[in-house]
């Protein structure tokens, strides 16, 4: 064979077998668990989780699964980080502030009181800095993380007992968590950490008094209003919860990068869509409950709102003190919210005010 035929042949066979090696690759499918904080396929929370897996094999032709499992399905809820972590799941879907004892700046990124709301927040995350900061918190424990949710404002909870003043909250037993949380037990109230599957029977059976878990939608498919009187608002302590999406990076790295690719925008898009589905289910909850379960619509009152509002600064301003990466994060979120609050005020709000010019309403009363 002539030397120019030879090469040629050699370089034929090399293409072939890299065509080939790319197809194998193409073809090689994964299969992942995903645990979460939530009950199997709650809604709003619990079937952002569904979705993703759906969307996920659907874009990469089953070439990339996942199996959701419910809190307590192979993990507990709150070890869904731990889980993680250390490899016995691929991803979770969560919020941060479960971590507090181990990470105590990412509660940055679920609740900060009287902080961001949900379009804020993903402003932040997305064009901020914000999503960088949280990997590089993230970055030890060996997960990558994306924001995968958010539920937008909260309600202030459910209570046993009216709250007239301050000093019906001292003495009471409630769950509510994160930096919220630390903020209601310097007002005198007892806090109690539990995942949501737990709230309901802890609270009919006496033993908290108050609870919050995240508004009407949710509320109503848990049934609270079976086992608490009084229904309050604004949720201060919450102005939205960020969910995550957590991926041990082992994993994420084993992946060619065009799942890589469709693992993030199944994420982003599920991000979006939890959020647009809470806006859009808590009208018609709020109605169900108020006109058909009687339940009597309460806002906090005002020198327990400003008390929050005071405390909460000092919480705030001591979780950016616990270390330099926690002022790090501190000093990107503030930034950008005193820059956000500056503009929102001339639109946002200013609309909020034109068009409800009455101030503090609902249609539900």
């Amino acid at each position: 064979m002539q030397p120019k035929a030879l090469a040629m042949a050699i370089t034929g066979a090399t293409a072939s077998l890299m065509l080939a090696s790319g197809a194998a690759q193409a073809q090689e499918t994964f299969e992942w668990k995903m645990v979460t904080s939530w009950p199997k396929n709650f809604p709003g929370v619990g079937q952002g989780p569904e979705r993703l897996a759906k969307l996920v094999d659907e874009m990469s032709d089953g070439r990339l699964t996942i199996e959701v499992f419910g809190a307590g399905q192979l993990v507990p809820g709150f070890e869904v980080f731990d889980a993680v972590s250390e490899g016995t799941a691929e991803m979770g879907h969560s919020a941060s502030y479960y971590w507090k004892g181990k990470v105590p700046a990412a509660q940055f990124f679920a609740a900060v009181p009287f902080g961001m709301n949900a379009q804020e927040m993903n402003a932040w995350l997305h064009y901020g800095g914000g999503l960088e900061l949280w990997n590089e918190l993230y970055e030890p424990f060996g997960v990558d993380v994306m924001a995968a949710g958010a539920s937008g404002v909260q309600m202030g909870g459910w209570y046993n007992k009216e709250i007239n003043s301050l000093d019906d909250l001292d003495g009471l037993k409630m769950r509510m968590p994160g930096l919220g949380g630390e903020v209601m037990s310097r007002m005198g109230v007892a806090i109690v950490n539990m995942p949501g599957g737990e709230i309901f029977t802890s609270l009919q059976s006496g033993a908290i008094d108050a609870t919050e878990w995240i508004g009407p939608y949710n509320d109503l498919a848990f049934g609270l209003h079976q086992a608490a009187d009084y229904y309050y608002y604004p949720g201060w302590h919450e102005p939205t919860v960020m969910f995550e999406a957590i991926v041990n990076d082992e994993a994420m790295q084993s992946l060619p990068n065009d799942l890589q690719a469709i693992l993030r925008t199944a994420i982003r898009d599920v991000n979006q869509d939890v959020l647009d589905e809470y806006t859009a289910r808590n009208n018609d909850a709020l109605e169900t409950l108020v006109n058909e379960h009687d339940v009597e619509l309460r806002r906090l009152p005002d020198d327990v709102l400003a008390e929050a509002k005071r405390i909460s600064a000092d919480v705030v301003a001591e979780l950016a003190e616990s270390s330099d990466m926690a002022g790090k994060i501190y000093d990107s979120y503030s930034a950008f919210q005193d820059k956000v609050v500056n503009y929102h005020a001339i639109s946002e709000q200013a609309y909020y005010n034109a068009r409800n010019p009455e101030g503090d309403t609902t249609t539900a009363e």
